[in-house]
């Protein structure tokens, strides 16, 4: 019966993971034929009013595209099948595609930008027609549209990709609607603002780059989990009623939706090897079934259910150390009456030097319990 469920997870996963693929392709060709077009009949507004502005907000037009482009290439090569040199996949290209279109992104801003500035510094006189604001009408209406259903469609695929594809149309509607403002403007005062709207195009462009870049370093570097994954993934542990609480959770990602963790789990000190075994292996099947996150790894901290006096050892040692500000959380506490030992784990913020933290902790608690070794270990915080 276990293989057979794990052979069903197996095929729905993969077809999750062909209907993501096939969704994020779909919505991506839509956005370039969209983009595309509208590049072309800016361009030929552009040059129809002789407009620095609508003419920069085609090469808008015409980035998206191309990132567009890039997507697909990237989401193609990250569905690549593990092999001997990549066994956990090759997910993260999907990573280094999008680091290429906020390259991408980021060329076009500064090309824009070198170019207003030349029309500030030399300006030529704009020649706005009927057809010129219709086609920059027609674009504001179709980028909202474009923006909507791409947004749409990235938060079913899960792909930050699209979402974020789906922003940046909405706002290139609003970059649009300041060119079509700016054009009327023109047309009955006579003032020619094009020029610097386009250097607002530019600098928007330019900041759209260089957030892409950062929020894709950071995923390449890794970054702490997603808070709600995490919470719903010791939320599914701890439903279990032998454990008492779930620790040291370490989410690693190969990609979008592929997501492998490993994690400390606290167990009564009566559990045998062969019913954390059991456990263990429910714990997997249930992440997998219900998020989608490979556990790879449970340890085991075990706690005391026999033993009043131990008890209060636990209370007073708690009080001591959550005194400190610093001091986040304790897990994994055990004392062994019989060796004279008394272990735990703390998770120390940021703010202070964990060696310092320690041997604070131990002196202190040293004077408590002096008959007894202390043996604590410092852990990061990672998913609070």
């Amino acid at each position: 019966m276990e293989n057979n469920s794990k052979g069903n997870n197996n095929q729905n996963f993969q077809k999750q993971k062909e209907n993501r693929d096939k969704i994020i392709v779909q919505t991506s060709v839509i956005g370039i034929l969209a983009n595309i077009a509208l590049a072309a009949f800016k361009v030929m507004a552009g040059i129809m009013s002789n407009s620095i502005a609508v003419t920069l907000d085609a090469v808008n037009n015409l980035s998206d595209a191309l990132s567009s482009v890039v997507t697909i290439i990237g989401n193609k090569l990250a569905s690549k099948e593990p092999d001997k040199e990549h066994p956990l996949g090759y997910g993260r290209i999907e990573y280094l595609s999008a680091m290429i279109v906020a390259a991408i992104v980021l060329y076009a801003g500064i090309t824009s930008i070198v170019e207003s500035v030349k029309k500030i510094i030399t300006p030529t006189p704009a020649d706005y027609t009927s057809l010129t604001l219709i086609i920059i009408a027609v674009a504001i209406l179709v980028k909202l549209v474009l923006g909507v259903y791409v947004k749409g469609k990235g938060e079913d695929a899960n792909s930050g990709a699209l979402i974020a594809s789906g922003a940046d149309a909405t706002f290139d509607a609003v970059l649009s609607l300041s060119v079509l403002l700016s054009a009327l403007i023109y047309i009955y005062t006579g003032i020619s603002l094009e020029a610097y709207v386009g250097v607002i195009i530019s600098v928007v462009i330019i900041k759209a780059g260089i957030e892409m870049i950062i929020d894709t370093l950071n995923d390449i570097l890794g970054k702490r989990a997603d808070p709600e994954t995490a919470t719903k993934i010791k939320e599914l542990i701890t439903e279990e009623p032998e454990v008492r609480g779930a620790y040291d959770l370490f989410i690693n990602n190969y990609g979008p939706d592929k997501n492998y963790a490993s994690v400390h789990i606290e167990l009564p000190d009566t559990m045998t090897v062969e019913e954390v075994d059991v456990l263990t292996r429910r714990l997997q099947r249930k992440l997998l079934n219900k998020m989608g996150v490979i556990l790879t790894g449970v340890g085991v901290y075990s706690y005391n259910t026999q033993n009043d006096e131990i008890a209060n050892i636990h209370n007073n040692i708690m009080e001591k150390v959550m005194n400190h500000d610093w001091a986040l959380q304790v897990h994994g506490f055990f004392v062994d009456p019989d060796k004279k030992e008394i272990r735990f784990d703390v998770v120390m913020s940021f703010d202070i030097d964990h060696k310092e933290g320690l041997e604070t902790l131990k002196k202190e608690i040293k004077e408590l319990y002096p008959d007894y070794h202390i043996d604590i270990v410092s852990d990061i915080d990672l998913t609070e």
